[in-house]
């Protein structure tokens, strides 16, 4: 199969520049495993090869012998391999030693105990619509920040299309398949996460039925502020009794696994009195997820046109979370107790864009003036000035408004 290049290609040589070893996370299926072999000089399975147990009793340092980077593919089967590697880098004295991979996340005692100066973290997540083919990157998202030009043509893609890309996802194993084919992927891999993956997650037993109704809740409530008693309801559903302890204790499960990826409140403080609303906008790794789990198919998605708009947003803040993550880029949404609200903020360490995400390029106006009235809200003398204003959307061309704000079909956007 012929690999696809990923914009995490450079973002994982940068990190083996400058770091001994360096953890890539994601979600099952998003490709990691792939990318990193592409990097490494050698590797090892720890969760297939038959020879790792016991060299973990007699001598885990022979599991580290290769050349390198050396892939450690699944590491935390062996979550004691994180110390063997920590001393190994200290040993060594040298950057690129190690790429480790992991689809889900071990306590973070574990984990993280004496890694600081050792490893570099990042997170590998579903490929773009820019890596898909299905972005003509006629617009940089870093060149907006730095004043460039937002000019492209209009979206090819209209509403059933969308619902298409929606429904089919991010998959890397899927990027050259027909869209049929890449749902009935997403439907088997959400059947695999309620029936093994969740219980696998932390070793305690998930009831399928009910990681299926939470999954479908999550869905049904995508890019909203909805909150665990709404979750709870619905994943107890009709005939069953469950608490709101044991729905997040699911949620936290489906956070190790890196297949629920909520959006943060972002906490800077406002010009008025308006209060701060701090509950996180839900979303799942990839849209197709939500798609999936709600058993939307592309026809009743371009019937629901609400439903389609938040999947549309999901899928934005995807792609963003994908071309920012290089720059230290970091997506929250804000919104306050005056209903005042803004989709995604993309906050840097040294600057912030402001951004909404509408379906329909009939919308823009509106959103463009709500845009000016949150940001003018926010108190700028704290956090400075927005880099950039920007509407994303599904549909109509890409150019800079009079007032300076962006419009940017998100089949044009590029990192």
């Amino acid at each position: 199969m012929v690999y696809i290049a990923r914009v995490a290609d450079s973002e994982l040589a940068n990190r083996l520049g400058r770091s001994g070893a360096v953890l890539v996370e994601g979600a099952k299926g998003c490709g990691k495993t792939e990318m990193a072999t592409r990097a490494a000089a050698s590797w090892v399975r720890v969760d297939t090869d038959p020879d790792v147990p016991a060299l973990m009793e007699i001598d885990p340092s022979r599991i580290l012998d290769g050349a390198v980077p050396r892939l450690i593919d699944e590491w935390q089967w062996q979550p004691d391999l994180w110390n063997h590697i920590r001393r190994a880098v200290d040993d060594r004295k040298a950057a690129g030693q190690f790429i480790l991979t992991g689809s889900s996340t071990p306590e973070a005692s574990v984990r993280r105990h004496s890694g600081a100066g050792r490893f570099s973290v990042m997170r590998l997540r579903p490929m773009s619509l820019w890596e898909l083919g299905l972005s003509t990157g006629e617009v940089s998202w870093q060149a907006i920040r730095e004043g460039g030009s937002a000019a492209a043509a209009v979206g090819a893609l209209g509403v059933d299309e969308w619902a298409e890309v929606i429904a089919a996802g991010g998959w890397p194993a899927m990027a050259r398949r027909g869209a049929a084919e890449a749902r009935e992927y997403v439907l088997d891999y959400l059947d695999l996460l309620a029936e093994a993956d969740m219980s696998a997650a932390d070793q305690v037993r998930r009831d399928p039925v009910r990681v299926r109704r939470l999954l479908a809740s999550i869905g049904r409530n995508t890019a909203t502020t909805a909150t665990i008693a709404t979750l709870t309801a619905d994943t107890a559903g009709s005939d069953s009794r469950i608490s709101r302890d044991t729905v997040s204790a699911y949620l936290a499960a489906l956070n190790r696994l890196m297949i629920a990826e909520d959006l943060p409140a972002w906490t800077t403080a406002l010009r008025d009195s308006a209060t701060l609303r701090k509950a996180p906008k839900r979303h799942l790794v990839d849209p197709s997820l939500a798609a999936g789990a709600m058993g939307a198919t592309p026809a009743k998605l371009s019937r629901e046109p609400k439903t389609l708009g938040n999947l549309f947003e999901s899928l934005v803040i995807r792609d963003l979370r994908v071309y920012c993550a290089a720059a230290r880029g970091e997506l929250f949404h804000h919104r306050d107790s005056a209903g005042r609200e803004i989709d995604a903020i993309v906050a840097y360490p040294d600057g912030w864009v402001a951004c909404e995400v509408k379906l329909g390029a009939g919308a823009v106006e509106a959103a463009a003036q709500n845009l000016k009235a949150v940001v003018s809200k926010i108190d700028t003398q704290t956090v400075g000035p927005p880099d950039a204003l920007v509407i994303v959307t599904g549909t109509g061309p890409g150019y800079r408004r009079r007032d300076g704000v962006h419009v940017i079909p998100a089949s044009a956007l590029k990192p």
